[in-house]
């Protein structure tokens, strides 16, 4: 047995007419008579397998025959090609172990029938195996590595920053506090973006990527409590830099799942003609006029408030790719975020609305590196000084123009998989009601 080498599902290709092992579980089995066809999955794909009972210990036949769905087993024979089978290739068995046989009495409780979404998320740990999900965290897994590749080949540092903070980033009213040491208390993430400026002035160029919190108690299909997110910045540069740069970061990751995952999206039936649409240049509007079309589309949106959901599917009706929206008020953005010199009640910041009515998926722009300026908005926003003395030292020591912004994985990914609900993009996701398994 030793000598037979194991592949995984994914290489069938390279091995057609040698006998192989393949380490995996049942995921389905039909019987016509004296043919089974165990499909049996890996983790690279599913492969159909073709037993014949005369050409087979009867032993094994039968217990080929009688296996559980979900059971884990070792499983032998030759590769040859196959156009009708998943993946263009079948495996006509010679040879099995069990290795763990899923018994009766207690079965695989995920079937084909038809399942409630409390179910499915109640048994999300083996959920994640079914066609559909493993197809939406094979693109998460494209889409993170496309978010590294384009970062790490222009010119950009990852760093790391703290997941415990001192003090809030996008407002006090959505932090997650923790108890710290001898009484201390500290606060989980709601960006890493506050520590990327800092790491900025040192490297020119950085980024980090991670987990981030947010204590916001909604139930909408475009919210997490806890999410991943990408976070560029780079000194030196300004609002422009920030839609040049999140502009190309959409398009690379947009091409390179259409490169690398096209069969994942074909098992999420993703009208592919709509990703292809997306390219550069993005259209480009201020807050003052998506405000008016939102006022023609019926929407009640007055000046100076920020946007819903529902405004933000109506904006995007009106274009076949994520439209960029600037300059919005200063009192619905952060208190980092630098004044437009020509109307200082505006904020030079940018929102990326996807396409689809997907929502924001990116939101950034330009800091304050005035000292003073940073120090009034601090007191506006009652936030305590000395919380933000590290903060205030970016502005004393070498203070310059700078820019970023911050991409959820998440949401990136719903958009790309045209799902109906963001709690699919991640293994196990975390909401208002949800914190198991």
């Amino acid at each position: 047995m030793s000598a037979i080498p194991r592949i995984t599902i994914a290489e069938a290709g390279r091995h057609a007419g040698e006998t192989v092992e393949l380490a995996g579980w049942l995921y389905n089995l039909r019987k016509s008579g004296k043919i089974i066809f165990p499909q049996v999955r890996d983790g690279s794909g599913i492969m159909q397998c073709v037993c014949v009972k005369a050409q087979v210990d009867e032993a094994l036949f039968e217990t080929l025959k009688n296996l559980t769905q979900e059971s884990s087993l070792l499983i032998r024979g030759s590769i040859r090609a196959e156009p009708r089978a998943p993946g263009g290739y079948e495996l006509d068995v010679t040879g099995a172990e069990v290795v763990q046989r899923v018994p009766e009495e207690r079965p695989y409780p995920i079937t084909p029938k038809e399942h409630g979404t409390e179910f499915l998320f109640d048994h999300r740990h083996l959920h994640l195996r079914s066609r559909r999900q493993h197809a939406i965290l094979r693109v998460r897994h494209e889409v993170i590595k496309a978010i590294r590749d384009y970062f790490d080949s222009n010119g950009f540092t990852l760093v790391d920053c703290p997941i415990f903070t001192p003090a809030a980033c996008e407002g006090t009213t959505t932090l997650f506090e923790v108890d710290y040491f001898e009484d201390e208390k500290v606060f989980l993430t709601q960006s890493g973006q506050l520590y990327n400026e800092a790491t900025a002035m040192a490297f020119g160029k950085t980024y980090c990527f991670g987990p981030t919190f947010r204590a916001e108690k909604s139930k909408t299909r475009r919210h997490l409590t806890e999410f991943w997110m990408v976070e560029p910045e780079m000194a030196y540069a300004t609002l422009d830099d920030v839609k040049r740069v999140s502009e190309e970061l959409i398009c690379f990751l947009v091409s390179r799942v259409l490169e690398n995952r096209q069969a994942e999206l074909t098992v999420l039936e993703r009208d592919i003609a709509k990703l292809e649409a997306v390219k550069a240049p993005f259209p480009r509007i201020s807050y003052d006029e998506a405000v008016e079309t939102l006022r023609k589309k019926g929407s009640e949106i007055e000046w100076g408030g920020d946007f819903g959901g529902t405004d933000e599917t109506l904006l995007s009706e009106d274009y076949d790719r994520p439209v960029m929206v600037d300059r919005f008020p200063s009192q619905i953005k952060a208190f980092y975020f630098e004044p437009d010199p020509e109307r200082p009640e505006l904020a030079l910041g940018v929102d990326v609305i996807a396409s689809e009515g997907y929502g924001e998926i990116v939101g950034g722009g330009q800091r304050i590196y005035s000292l003073e300026l940073l120090e009034q908005r601090l007191r506006e926003h009652n936030l305590p000084a000395e919380a933000f003395e590290w903060y205030l030292d970016l502005r004393r020591f070498g203070g310059v123009p700078h820019a970023g912004f911050g991409m959820g994985v998440e949401r990136a990914v719903a958009w790309l998989c045209g799902l109906d609900h963001i709690r699919e993009t991640i293994a196990f996701p975390r909401m208002l009601y949800r914190t198991r398994p």
